[in-house]
């Protein structure tokens, strides 16, 4: 039987306590353990599962350029020029991709610039009311 906690000294239940507190932090840190490595777990699998998705859309669109090809080549054009023409359409779209993309990355278009506005209007306005209180 435990003794009445009002009969025990501040120290020993002060001890005990952090003892609760430490074993508590203790199982909290290992739950958040066991749920990352679950979460790891099953990024990884995506990941998997989308390299693998990547993987068979590039053979995909290998096949259909070779029936592009062909099918240009149906169409009387010799199999050399119409492989040459339809991998050069395919080098111009795979070009202005890029661009577009180098475009939307480069750091003045990350940049917020509606946050920089409202920063710049809100100094201005700021400024303002400290030299109207300066002439008054």
């Amino acid at each position: 039987m435990r003794a009445d906690p009002q009969s025990r000294p501040t120290s020993a239940l002060l001890s005990d306590l952090l003892r609760h507190l430490s074993g508590l932090l203790r199982g909290e840190i290992a739950l958040a353990r066991a749920e990352l490595k679950a979460n790891i777990h099953a990024a990884g699998i995506g990941i998997g599962l989308i390299v693998a998705a990547i993987v068979v859309a590039i053979c995909a669109l290998n096949l259909l350029t070779a029936a592009l090809v062909a099918a240009v080549a149906e169409l009387g054009v010799t199999p050399g020029w119409a492989a040459f023409g339809v991998g050069t359409t395919l080098a111009l779209v795979a070009i202005g991709l890029g661009l577009k993309g180098a475009s939307a990355i480069k750091l003045s278009n990350l940049a917020p610039h509606q946050t920089m506005q409202n920063v710049r209007r809100d100094a201005h306005s700021f400024k303002e009311i400290v030299t109207n209180d300066k002439s008054e």
